[in-house]
């Protein structure tokens, strides 16, 4: 039997302020306690809509160099560390808020927002929180990274971290407790090598870096504004990353995580592979029909992502066209951001080079409301075909309620499609889809539709 925890929250706000690494932008964060069973969730203020991004491996956008978590058209980029901390120190319930897109860097290490907690304090809840446990070997590879996970009763990261020329490799391995995270693994700086640098500069990845916030390898030299605080900080830095990547599994994780290499692409890989894993019995015997007449028990577990397949999302044209049957220029989906039990969310960008725009009108071109209510099925067709028993089948779409056209949309806009699956009986499923610009509802609809082999 499967141990269970106390979720935890902060008791108080302790806020920050300095610029983001990649994006060089000034920001202010505020960590600011949170309901039970809500997780961790990062809060745009900067943005109209505030938008709040769930800290959940599905909503993971980019992994160059740090982690991006993104939702609808708002993101926040480099979370790891903030993450790691809150993770260290058992938080499971809490709001990050920021006025721009990025977490201050501090000193390039997690010791400030281990300030910040500390300040704030921890508060327990009465909510249980179940562990995520890593029941059979996992492994995982990316670009010469092999992480694996192994069954384990704690919480055991093993790492070596090398650059591509196996230079200043280094090995360590720690059973993480609160203690061991603030003492071994939170103070170990950001780092990169010398000749990186041009490429960084380049992409625009390192516009608020500096000595005094990481670490440049040069050759055999090692640039620091302060002597090493560890001796291997290197790979100390490598698994604070990795905590914090595999928090986005949304509860705490029981195993031996052992990588070579790692990065932020193959820690989120491994994430959502060992999400696989623990929900596969569930997502066997999952169906999309409704709940009986007899009401659910409400669950005190944070409500964790549902993966049904081993690849979840983001989905890209080429994947959703293995799913979907549809092609230029009738296909409707350009992207799927997310995929969560019965709920799916998915992108179209409207541009002006859309056939459709000829005649629809010409000197006024508007995307047809016919065609947004087609997205509206064609995404909640990528919804239904995911599931095994479903593959190789089309979805036909049969009829549409309560269906509102509210605003114009328009040649540049970025159509949000949002889709949940209702019911389905047999062959027949109903959705409830909106679709929205800029967080603004401009259509919805509940759609049926029916699933047959593809003959």
């Amino acid at each position: 039997m499967r141990a269970v925890l106390q979720q935890q929250t902060l008791a108080k706000p302790a806020s920050f302020s300095g610029v983001g690494l990649h994006s060089g932008n000034k920001v202010s964060m505020t960590l600011l306690p949170a309901l039970p069973n809500s997780g961790i969730i990062f809060r745009r203020v900067d943005l109209d809509s505030r938008a709040e991004i769930p800290a959940q491996v599905e909503n993971v956008a980019a992994t160059d160099r740090s982690t991006t978590l993104s939702r609808g058209n708002a993101k926040v980029q480099t979370v790891e560390h903030v993450l790691a901390a809150l993770y260290g120190f058992g938080v499971t319930n809490a709001v990050v808020e920021l006025d721009s897109s990025e977490p201050p860097v501090a000193d390039g290490s997690a010791r400030q927002f281990c300030k910040m907690i500390r300040e704030a304090g921890i508060e327990a809840q009465a909510e249980r929180v179940e562990p995520v446990q890593v029941t059979e070997p996992i492994e995982y590879t990316h670009n010469g990274t092999v992480i694996s996970a192994f069954p384990h009763e704690g919480f055991k990261i093993t790492c070596t971290s090398s650059d591509k020329g196996g230079r200043f490799t280094q090995f360590f391995s720690v059973e993480l407790t609160p203690e061991t995270w603030e003492g071994e693994i939170a103070q170990a700086r950001t780092f990169c090598f010398y000749e990186e640098i041009e490429y960084l500069i380049k992409n625009g990845l390192i516009r608020g870096g500096s000595l005094e916030n990481a670490i440049v390898i040069r050759d055999d030299a090692v640039l620091t504004t302060e002597p090493m605080r560890y001796r291997e900080e290197f790979v100390r830095h490598k698994i604070l990353d990795i905590i914090g990547d595999l928090s986005l599994v949304g509860a705490p994780l029981r195993g031996h995580i052992v990588a070579v290499k790692p990065g932020h692409a193959a820690n989120c890989g491994l994430a959502r592979r060992i999400l696989l894993q623990v929900r596969r019995p569930s997502v066997a015997a999952q169906s999309f029909s409704p709940p009986g007449d007899t009401p659910a028990r409400q669950s005190t577990q944070p409500k964790q992502p549902q993966v049904s397949e081993e690849t979840t999302a983001p989905l890209d044209s080429e994947q959703i066209m293995q799913i979907l049957p549809h092609r230029y220029p009738f296909l409707m989906v350009d992207r799927v951001t997310r995929i969560d039990g019965n709920q799916i969310t998915a992108e179209k960008n409207v541009t002006i080079n859309e056939p459709y725009f000829q005649g629809h009108f010409p000197g006024h071109p508007i995307m047809p409301g016919v065609l947004q209510l087609e997205a509206m099925a064609q995404v909640a067709g990528i919804l239904t075909l995911k599931q095994a028993d479903n593959a190789g089948k089309i979805a036909y779409f049969m009829a549409a309620e309560k269906v509102k056209w509210r605003k114009p949309v328009k040649p540049g806009d970025v159509l949000q499609i949002d889709i949940e699956l209702l019911r389905a009986r047999g062959k027949v499923a109903k959705a409830k889809g909106v679709c929205t610009v800029r967080g603004e509802v401009v259509s919805e609809a509940e759609i049926t539709f029916t699933l047959a082999g593809n003959s």
